[in-house]
């Protein structure tokens, strides 16, 4: 019998980037505002950005499911953080 692992929310779901950025500190921000409106989040790239030791050169992502897009892009806008949708 095969070993199979749990699938993370990037493998289970097609995703939608939303923002890059290399501004930890809005993407948190942006990732407690999506939780609170109740639609779940991921950063993506948030290992390759530490290794590369800050420098900038690999923003990180902020993805949601597709069918959270629309949602989240709204309650982003609204907060008046749409800068990169």
């Amino acid at each position: 019998m095969p070993d199979r692992q749990a699938k993370s929310p990037v493998e289970s779901f097609p995703m939608r980037v939303l923002v890059r950025s290399n501004n930890p500190i809005r993407l948190g921000f942006l990732q407690a505002l999506l939780r609170d409106a109740g639609i779940e989040s991921v950063l993506l790239d948030q290992h390759i950005s530490a290794v590369e030791g800050g420098i900038g050169a690999f923003p990180r992502r902020l993805a949601v499911r597709d069918e959270d897009a629309a949602a989240a892009e709204r309650i982003l806008r609204d907060a008046g953080e749409d800068d990169g949708l």
